[in-house]
Parts: structure tokens; C-alpha cells; sequence
């Protein structure tokens, strides 16, 4: 199933969703149009490590992000082995993949779009939901994301 996104389109692999199409059309709707901040989607997460790391994913808030050392080092692991598990999500915005982040700059993003499209999700979270707190605290949206294209090593 393919969703529009800020920014482009994503295609998942709707089997491991329970939920009919139409859910999670409209989800995705209310995502992209700002009033959804998380997926109340039951998600089968796959057995073994590409599980772990997706469970993970889940857990990383709204206009947020991890690195890929940061969850590595959850689950015990090697940053690189992240990022391939992250590559192997077959729920991306379900399971928020674009999210996790190099230590220095975006990262790479294995679905069509690549970077700018992960750049474009990540825009899109902070516009939403960080600017507010920010603002309230007389903080700059803007600052803490580079936008970088770090597409080497997935640190």
C-alpha cells in the first residue's frame, strides 16, 4: 500500500498491520494534515533482531529523534546493524524508521524519496509538535536540526 507523506509517498507492507486499508488511509491523512502525532495501528513486528529494532523505533516520540548509536546501544548492537534493520522496516510512519538519525547529520532512508524525503517527515514532526514547546520556552524551532545529508556511515 502506498500513502501520501509530507514530502512524497511510502509504501508499506499493509500484512503487518491489522487494520483495513481505509484505517490506515485515514491515519496517514490526519499525520500528514498535523492532527495525528501517533499510529493507533495494531503492528506484527517480525521475529528477531529487524523486531527489536522496530519495537524501538515505536518507541521514539513524535518530532523527535535517536541516533543509530543511541538505539545500538539499547539492543546491544553495532549502529550499522541498526540502520540495516531500520532499512528492512516494512511499516515506514508506522513504525517511525525516519526518526533515527546518523550522530552527525540525517542518515540514510531506504525508501523512494531517500534522504530528502526523511528530511521532509522530520520537518514536518518539528513544525507540528516541537515548535510549540519551544516557542513557549522563547527557544528557536529551527535550531538542533542541521538537515544535513549524511549519507556515509551510519555512526
Amino acid at each position: 500500500m502506498t500513502l501520501a507523506v509530507p514530502g512524497g509517498r511510502l509504501t508499506l507492507d499493509a500484512s503487518y498491520v491489522d487494520a483495513a486499508a481505509d484505517e490506515i488511509e485515514r491515519q496517514a491523512r490526519e499525520y500528514r494534515e498535523g492532527s495525528r502525532t501517533a499510529f493507533d495501528l495494531s503492528v506484527r513486528y517480525p521475529d528477531g533482531f529487524t523486531g527489536r529494532v522496530m519495537g524501538a523505533m515505536a518507541a521514539i516520540p513524535y518530532g523527535e529523534t535517536r541516533t543509530y548509536g543511541d538505539i545500538a546501544a539499547d539492543l546491544d548492537s553495532a549502529p550499522q546493524s541498526i540502520g540495516a534493520a531500520c532499512g528492512r522496516n516494512p511499516v515506514p510512519l508506522v513504525v517511525p524508521c525516519h526518526r533515527v538519525v546518523a550522530a552527525e547529520g540525517l542518515g540514510g532512508f531506504s525508501a523512494e524519496g531517500g534522504p530528502e524525503l526523511k528530511r521532509r517527515l522530520l520537518e514536518h514532526e518539528r513544525s507540528d509538535s516541537v515548535q510549540v514547546t519551544l516557542d513557549d520556552a522563547g527557544g528557536d524551532p529551527a535550531a538542533g536540526f542541521d538537515g544535513g545529508g549524511d549519507t556515509e556511515a551510519q555512526r
